[in-house]
């Protein structure tokens, strides 16, 4: 699939014959999603055990709307007339390194029932929002052997049952805030931060967010502080704790960073982890940062590498298989991308068969040119060593100074590399013939 760079079922199977088996096969009810993902959530727990990572998850609709006239069994997104499902990743990355270890859970929905004039008084347990509480339980229970996990999400994830339920021994949140919050002690969240004095600054390089800022370099002020926050009357889970102590920082972008008019980057966030010196909040500020590899993980899913809307699947139930399948594609692409920061611990057997490296051994001289600036960099045998000769593939040209490949770059390599693969297993055949 990630060679192909498609979720096509015509594309994927190349020929007629293929295709209807492939579309049995995604018709066959003794096929679940998520027995298709437990192998990818399974590996990425035995690579978690020991480390202290970052749990990062988030939604994604997935819209078919362009098909809606030959595809059944799906939900309502986007506008609530729009047909489609839904996906949930949990994306697990090491805190240390920040290389992508894999999945440790995928959600996955179609709505069928509409909002209720009361649908706040609900339980939690008969909320969507539901759903974040349940994949981070799920994650805990697969990361078990993990030092130390983090969970990381955006706005929606702001919710008091998360606050009160998640955090254990071992376990700590780390979200934006979505509203703002009633203090215990009285007062109102923002303007509590609003008052305390700016601790230090931070630079970065901000990424392009497409329609919102260009990339640009970015200097932020930063505030925190220790606050507890008041049990919310839309609470529904009554033994949950009057109030809960949070760290709160704050970063806002100065203005001389801002570009032209542009909105400034502000981010208020809540963790668990105590928050003492700017070194921890600029730390968690960091981890944060990380919550960028679950965008790039649906952007690679959808527009920008397997266009998994552009299915030809006519079922639900199939649709969501398929989108099992491209999520662990799509996964495998961003462990390469990140892979090609830094040589890390993560190791090339921990991505591809053993076929496919003695092929990336074999073809690496080809790549390499006669000076040391020519040559692959990293440790042999690592995962960053094949990611280098998979993005030489792709068309980077393997400078330290040329921009880093990145996801498309990626998946033109594996394509090159599944080609390469299959002449080579054709050729073993031929002389063992």
């Amino acid at each position: 699939m990630v060679s192909q760079q498609t979720v096509c079922l015509r594309q994927l199977a190349g020929n007629r014959a293929r295709e209807v088996q492939f579309g049995r096969w995604l018709a066959n009810h003794k096929v679940t999603p998520d027995a298709l993902i437990k192998p990818a959530c399974a590996r990425t727990g035995a690579a978690a055990v020991g480390r202290h990572v970052l749990a990062i998850q988030d939604t994604t609709e997935l819209n078919y709307q362009a098909h809606a006239g030959r595809v059944r069994g799906l939900g309502t997104v986007g506008n609530g007339r729009d047909v489609g499902l839904f996906l949930h990743p949990l994306l697990v990355v090491d805190a240390a390194e920040g290389t992508c270890l894999g999945l440790a859970h995928l959600h996955h929905w179609i709505r069928t029932k509409k909002t209720t004039p009361h649908y706040r008084q609900l339980p939690i347990e008969d909320r969507e929002s539901y759903r974040w509480l349940a994949v981070a339980g799920a994650g805990k229970h697969c990361l078990s052997g993990a030092e130390r996990v983090t969970l990381i999400a955006d706005r929606e994830s702001d919710i008091y049952e998360e606050w009160a339920r998640l955090p254990d021994a071992r376990t700590d949140l780390l979200t934006r805030v979505c509203r703002d919050r009633t203090l215990a002690t009285g007062g109102k969240l923002y303007a509590w931060i609003d008052a305390q004095p700016v601790l230090g600054t931070y630079g970065f390089e901000a990424p392009a967010r497409p329609g919102q800022r260009s990339a640009h370099p970015a200097t932020l002020a930063v505030r925190f502080g220790r606050i507890a926050i008041k049990r919310p009357t839309s609470c529904s889970d009554k033994q949950a704790p009057q109030q809960i102590e949070l760290s709160v920082i704050e970063v806002k972008e100065l203005p001389d960073s801002v570009v032209g008019q542009e909105a400034p980057i502000h981010w208020r966030l809540l963790t668990t982890h105590r928050v003492t010196c700017p070194a921890e909040a600029l730390q968690c500020v960091e981890w944060y940062r990380q919550r960028w590899h679950i965008e790039q993980l649906f952007r690679t899913l959808k527009r920008q590498g397997l266009k998994v809307e552009g299915s030809q699947v006519e079922t639900g139930e199939g649709l969501t298989k398929l989108a099992c399948l491209a999520v662990q594609a799509a996964v495998r692409t961003l462990q390469l991308t990140l892979a090609r920061e830094a040589d890390s611990a993560a190791l090339a057997a921990d991505v591809f068969d053993p076929e496919e490296i003695e092929v990336l051994q074999g073809i690496l001289p080809t790549l390499e040119g006669k000076t040391d600036k020519q040559k692959n960099p990293h440790r042999p045998g690592s995962l960053a060593h094949a990611a280098w000769v998979v993005a030489r593939l792709g068309g980077w040209k393997g400078y330290a100074s040329e921009a880093k490949p990145g996801p498309i770059t990626m998946l033109h390599g594996l394509q090159r590399l599944e080609a390469i693969c299959l002449g080579w297993r054709l050729g073993k055949d031929v002389c063992i013939d």
